[in-house]
């Protein structure tokens, strides 16, 4: 058997920053406590992890209010503006983790403020990196995931209107929401904000997934962005199989198999990617 893994596989630069960042800080504050605002990214063997090394998970604006004493790491996909005034009102320190591609569209959606536009985001309205963008936002703003929601979105004619996208939002569906969204005849302002690491993964698994037997994506079952890579490879090829880890793997089902394509999504840590290589290819 042939096996194939995608070159771009695994984590992305923001992903790898911010979990470096965060054993950073468990070496550094032995005694003291640690906490990231969620899970400092979508993948539940790395905070399985930094939960055994002492790192605890704030998952509401609430709870943060309740922490008067540590160290709070904001995420890879980023907060808004009031969960930083929360922080700083408690005299937290904060450790920033963001990535510097949704960080640049946060000061995108602040700045808009200047030309009173409507915001579209392009993405998963219930992604925290999503709620992280409304979050800097003081205009008026409209989340589109689908084509239905394109189709229904109305906006003041006389306000211009500004389009950014989710970082891992699938290329082709941005590119196929944002013509629906001009056809309507506003003064638009589109922003293509996917990360440059997300479109090369995205195109290579597509390219991959079509001259492969099977396709086997690897990633956090909540990873936004792994979800899209399983799309996109399951268009190219029907044997196409999403796994968190080499435990998921019913090898049985690769036994017909010539080739098979690997790829993994920004969360997923290089070692569970080479164990899962390591046992496909052990296994024929």
């Amino acid at each position: 058997m042939e096996v194939i893994v995608a070159k771009s596989a695994g984590f992305c630069f923001g992903v790898k920053r911010a979990v470096d960042k965060v054993y950073e800080q468990i070496e550094k504050h032995e005694s003291e406590n640690i906490y990231t605002y969620g899970p400092i990214i979508h993948n539940e063997e790395v905070v399985k992890d930094l939960e055994q090394k002492g790192v605890k998970i704030i998952n509401s604006k609430e709870e943060l209010k309740s922490i008067k004493k540590g160290i709070i790491i904001i995420r890879s996909h980023g907060v808004g503006k009031d969960v930083y005034d929360i922080a700083n009102a408690n005299n937290l320190e904060i450790v920033d983790a963001t990535c510097p591609f949704v960080l640049k569209i946060h000061k995108i959606v602040q700045n808009e403020k200047n030309n009173d536009s409507h915001i579209v985001i392009i993405g998963n309205e219930n992604h925290p990196e999503v709620e992280g963008i409304k979050g800097w936002s003081s205009n008026p703003t409209t989340v589109i995931g689908n084509e239905e929601e394109a189709k229904s979105f109305e906006a003041d004619k006389s306000k211009k209107v500004c389009v950014v996208s989710q970082t891992t939002f699938n290329y082709n569906k941005f590119k196929y929401l944002v013509e629906i969204i001009s056809k309507k005849g506003y003064d638009i302002n589109v922003l293509d904000t996917i990360c440059n690491a997300t479109h090369e993964r995205q195109a290579e698994a597509k390219k991959i997934a079509a001259n492969v037997d099977s396709m086997i994506v690897i990633g956090g079952k909540h990873s936004s962005n792994t979800q899209k890579l399983y799309e996109i490879c399951k268009k190219e090829c029907d044997n196409t199989y999403y796994i968190q880890t080499i435990e998921d793997i019913e090898l049985c089902k690769l036994q017909s198999s010539s080739c098979v394509g690997i790829t993994a999504g920004a969360s997923t840590p290089n070692y569970i990617i080479e164990e899962v290589h390591t046992n496909v290819r052990a296994e024929f």
